[in-house]
Formats: structure tokens, sequence, C-alpha cells
């Protein structure tokens, strides 16, 4: 059995991707975690947290102003993230950045939003001290897989682990339910696909709400690091669809 290794309290952290499906998730969650005291949010341009969060769900608590004091939007360039350091300064990294090839207009650009911006707010993170790295990938990631979508999730999971956070966790949903502005008809299809075939869909590949995602990365970094011996590599642990969907 592993052995494992407190991380130290999460009292700041820091949401990149915020203004998206599970972003959002992950802002709402961290502001009424009683542990954390400041949660920053990596931001393209100045936005409301109501704007962020966008109206509450019914029978939602509304945040208190103590909570909503925690908010800090922190406006960058995501082309010079390294002029913004003190921005890095916290116990944890939540990291949700994400777009489509059809939205980013080319696989470069694409590969811009979802694998060189996350690695570097990581390097930029752990040089400033954050133990922690929690990251929303796919369904599917590898290095090694034939498909360009997933090879770059994979691809930057092992460039993440190898910087040696204490802690590195990837969340690999499935299809997202949840409440998304702008509309994606290959996604449209693929929950309706999914409701109409339900009994036939395992569950690794059922879709995922968006608050089960944020829920099941806000649970892993509260947990214990396991340990490593010298010159080994931090190992990276994998949140899968099926285990996501039992968040409540």
């Amino acid at each position: 059995m592993a052995s494992v290794q407190a991380v130290g309290p999460m009292r700041a952290v820091l949401v990149a991707g915020a203004s998206g499906l599970v972003g959002r998730e992950l802002l709402r969650l961290c502001l009424a975690d009683p542990e954390v005291q400041t949660v920053k949010a990596l931001l393209r341009r100045d936005v409301t947290l109501d704007a962020l969060l966008g109206a509450a769900r019914p029978g939602e608590a509304p945040l208190t102003d103590a909570q909503r004091r925690k908010f800090q939007p922190c406006i960058v360039d995501f082309d010079r993230l390294d002029r913004h350091t003190e921005h890095f300064a916290v116990d944890a990294v939540f990291c949700a950045l994400g777009t489509t090839i059809r939205q980013a207009g080319s696989q470069a650009a694409f590969r811009k939003v979802d694998f060189d911006a996350p690695l570097q707010i990581a390097q930029l993170a752990h040089a400033q001290g954050a133990s922690r790295f929690l990251l929303v990938s796919a369904l599917g990631a590898s290095a090694r897989s034939r498909v360009f979508y997933n090879r770059v999730k994979g691809e930057l999971e092992e460039a993440i682990q190898a910087i040696g956070f204490a802690q590195f966790a990837v969340a690999r949903p499935s299809l997202l339910q949840g409440d998304r502005p702008e509309f994606r008809l290959g996604e449209h299809l693929g929950l309706w696909l999914s409701r109409v075939f339900a009994g036939l869909i395992p569950e690794s590949h059922r879709p995922v709400h968006v608050r089960q995602v944020a829920q099941g990365l806000l649970h892993a970094a509260r947990e214990a690091a396991p340990t490593t011996g010298a010159g080994e590599e931090p190992p990276r642990r994998v949140l899968p669809n099926a285990w996501l969907r039992r968040m409540r």
C-alpha cells in the first residue's frame, strides 16, 4: 500500500477557465468552502462575479458577503502569463481551460489554448510554491492516441506530471451536462443519444454533470498526497468518468 503525506492547508486557490462550465462550478464551490480564504480567477478581461457564476439554481443558497469577498479577479494576457507571477502564489490550481478545434480555428490554435497555456500556468504556479494541481482533461486522453484532441490532452497530463507537484489529479469526464452559453451541435447530439440509449451505454461513458466534475476535483484536492522515493516522479491520480458520476 502506498504511503501518503499531508500537503498543507488549502487557503488560496487559483481557478483557470473560470468562465467555462466546469470552471464556473469550481469557482462557486471554492468560494463556499470554509477552508479556502482566497479564490483567484485567471481572466482575459474584467468581469463581475455575478456574471461569471450566472443565475443561482433553484433551491441553491446564495453566497454570503464573506464568501464573495474571497473572490479576486486576475486580469492577464494569456500570451504573457510570465508578467503576472504574483497571481500564481497559491496552494492549489484548478485548471479547466479548454476549447474545441472548431472554436479555435486550427489545430495549432487549439494546442495553444489546451496545451501551451495550462502548461505555463502549471510551471508558474509550481515556481511560486503551489503543491496541488487539479486538471480537467478528457475521456480517452492519451499521449499515444491517434486522435489529435485526445493526444494533446494526454501530452498535457504527462508534461504537468513531470513538473513535480506533490499532488496532481486529472479528471477525465465524458460528455458534460450543464448550461453552456454557446450551442455545440456535437455535444447536443451526443447528450440526446445518451438519453435514448441510456441502458446500452456503460457508466464509464455516460454524460456527467459539470458540478460532479468540480466536486470530484475539490474532493481530490483535499486528500493527502502519495509519497515518492528519491528520484521518482510524483504520481498522477486519474479521476475516471464513472467515479465522477458518483459525486453528490
